[in-house]
């Protein structure tokens, strides 16, 4: 049986580990609900490219650049973590990405871009070789800097031959597919057949294959951008739910100690006061 010592450095050690993990809880609460609220903001900036890119390929324009090509070699872009603590999220992300990359035409010589330590760890341990590593962006602020990173590794590819890339993330912890390259304006086909929010219909002078380039650049930053905080929405409602679990395992364990100190403080009080009255009895008898 413990003494009362060493149950007391216990409970003060274990009631660190709490504060830690209240701590931990709190900011993953905190920075989930910040990226939460940049995915918000950023469809009020993807908003405005897709309205433009409806405007542009209207006529001729589609047909030219709709044109069909032969695939080229392929490309991913993973995104997982740089910081533990956030269950299965890298593994699963992982298995799901070379499950959907192994078989595809253009994987032989195949590019990979990790984004996070750990996901690059991860895909080492299981024998896939990586191109490039970055870091995942600690705060809101890196975010910017981060995508123009990505994309210029994506205009490095490109000069290379590679005509298909695509972005592999965690989206609430499901991992997701987003075919990033060739981009396929068929998807914007919808936008079509919206109603235009005003009355008169826009038009531009500029030419139009330029246009349409800077709008595709936006796009694919407004894509690289929500791939990377969905990734880190996702790590953190994860890490959220993590330690929310083991603050309930800690508190378990806390009351489990502070139970056993008692007893035993309540055990040794018992003894003393059995000592006391015997040793009454024993004076008051002789």
């Amino acid at each position: 049986m413990e003494t009362a010592q060493t149950l007391r450095r216990r409970i003060k050690t274990v009631g660190e580990l709490h504060a830690i993990v209240r701590t931990m809880k709190a900011l993953a609460a905190v920075s989930g609900r910040q990226y939460e609220a940049i995915l918000k903001s950023l469809e009020d900036y993807a908003r405005p490219v897709e309205m433009g890119l409806r405007v542009t390929l209207r006529g001729r324009v589609l047909e030219q650049v709709n044109r069909a090509k032969k695939p080229g070699p392929l490309a991913a872009v993973i995104f997982g973590s740089d910081v533990g603590l956030c269950g299965r999220f890298n593994e699963e992300l992982v298995a799901f990405s070379l499950e959907q990359l192994h078989g595809r035409s253009g994987a032989a010589g195949l590019n990979i871009l990790a984004v996070g330590a750990r996901i690059e760890a991860r895909l080492s341990e299981l024998g896939q070789p990586v191109s490039a590593i970055l870091s995942t962006p600690s705060s809101p602020a890196g975010i910017a800097a981060a995508v123009g990173q990505i994309l210029t590794t994506l205009d490095l590819w490109q000069k290379q031959a590679i005509g298909q890339v695509l972005l592999f993330y965690s989206q609430s912890g499901t991992p997701k597919l987003f075919p990033l390259l060739p981009v396929d304006l068929k998807q914007f086909d919808r936008l079509m057949e919206e109603p235009w929010p005003s009355r008169v219909l826009p038009t531009f002078s500029l030419d139009a294959e330029r246009l349409l380039a800077a709008l595709i650049r936006q796009h694919l930053f407004a894509s690289v951008y929500r791939a990377i905080v969905e990734s880190l929405t996702a790590e953190n409602q994860l890490r959220l739910r993590a330690m929310q679990a083991a603050e309930k395992n800690i508190e378990e364990k806390m009351d489990e100690l502070v139970y056993e100190f008692r007893t035993q403080r309540q055990d040794a009080i018992d003894a003393e006061l059995l000592d006391i009255g015997a040793g009454f009895e024993a004076v008051r008898g002789h």
